[in-house]
């Protein structure tokens, strides 16, 4: 890239930071200092694309360690948000190649149920018939392992499409609100009182598995059923990833993802942004199955 070129994709990445961004005054102050590193020279000897994106991503995160807030390198392309169908048909193709997120679904000896989810929560539109195929073979175990120590992120719908799963039918519960400050609202998720097919159910015990990789929409469900006391975490601390963001494209190969929202747990008041979903049981995360499953059976036994 020319000087000029990063120097416009510099400019393009602070505005949308300065506007977007979830607390408006860092946003502002991560814009003005993106643009004094650019009017320095600091980007402009970054000829390789990876290499401008992980300088940029760096100074974005200073005194506010927001791990959503990044520039990156997409070597085929960010998907153009501002464009719906194309980003429909992106997000569909991954969730088809992906098997919608649901990457080991089996029922082990002693009737213990395991559901692996990885590498994301897809939106319920993608996959929730994955979700509802898994949760019909695993809905009469005595227990149930969720696996998320390899999910990096997803659709807050989707978390709530699978919590409706392991709650009782009646009243819907309450899980987390997302503030979006820019525009001033406030966005409910809770479970419903229909899923099409069975249910795990409300009384059955439940242990979630959990790795330092573990993040945003999969720390969510997490931290959602902790909150609950509805399951407990098993593993290493999570990411702390709790902004969830808006993907702008700024360059053929790069995107810049800015956190638009905040979440805020009913229960709590609070979320995992900074600090990760703490565990019940803490081990490291290439021993959390053994642990998890060996309690299971225990209980379920």
């Amino acid at each position: 890239m020319q000087t000029e070129e990063i120097r416009a994709v510099i400019g393009q990445v602070g505005a949308l930071v300065a506007e977007h961004y979830v607390f408006p005054e860092t946003g502002r102050e991560v814009a003005d200092r993106l643009a004094e590193h650019s009017a320095g020279g600091r980007y402009d000897d970054l000829q390789q694309l990876d290499q401008l994106a992980e300088r940029v991503t760096t100074d974005l995160q200073v005194g506010n360690r927001d791990k959503h807030l990044r520039l990156m390198f997409r070597p085929d392309g960010p998907p153009d948000e501002t464009d719906p169908i194309a980003e429909e048909l992106h997000w569909r193709r991954r969730a088809d190649r992906d098997g919608g997120g649901v990457a080991r679904v089996e029922r082990l000896e002693g009737n213990i149920g395991l559901l692996e989810i990885r590498p994301l929560l897809y939106d319920p539109n993608h996959a929730g018939a994955a979700v509802t195929a898994a949760m019909t073979l695993l809905a009469s175990t005595d227990a149930l392992l969720i696996d998320l120590r390899r999910c990096v992120g997803g659709s807050p719908d989707q978390v709530a499409f699978v919590c409706s799963h392991l709650v009782e039918p009646g009243e819907p519960v309450h899980l987390q609100d997302l503030v979006i400050p820019a525009e001033g609202t406030r966005r409910q998720f809770w479970t419903t009182p229909y899923v099409p097919g069975p249910r795990f159910g409300g009384t059955k015990p439940i242990w979630v598995l959990t790795s330092s990789a573990t993040f945003s929409g999969g720390e969510e469900l997490a931290y959602d059923l902790q909150q609950l006391g509805r399951a407990v975490i098993v593993g290493e601390r999570t990411g702390g990833g709790a902004h969830p963001r808006q993907g702008f494209k700024v360059h053929e190969h790069l995107e810049a993802t800015v956190p638009v929202a905040r979440a805020e747990n009913p229960i709590s008041g609070t979320n995992w942004e900074g600090t990760g979903v703490a565990p019940d049981v803490d081990v490291p995360a290439d021993e959390a199955f053994e642990v998890a499953y060996r309690r299971a059976l225990a209980v379920a036994g």
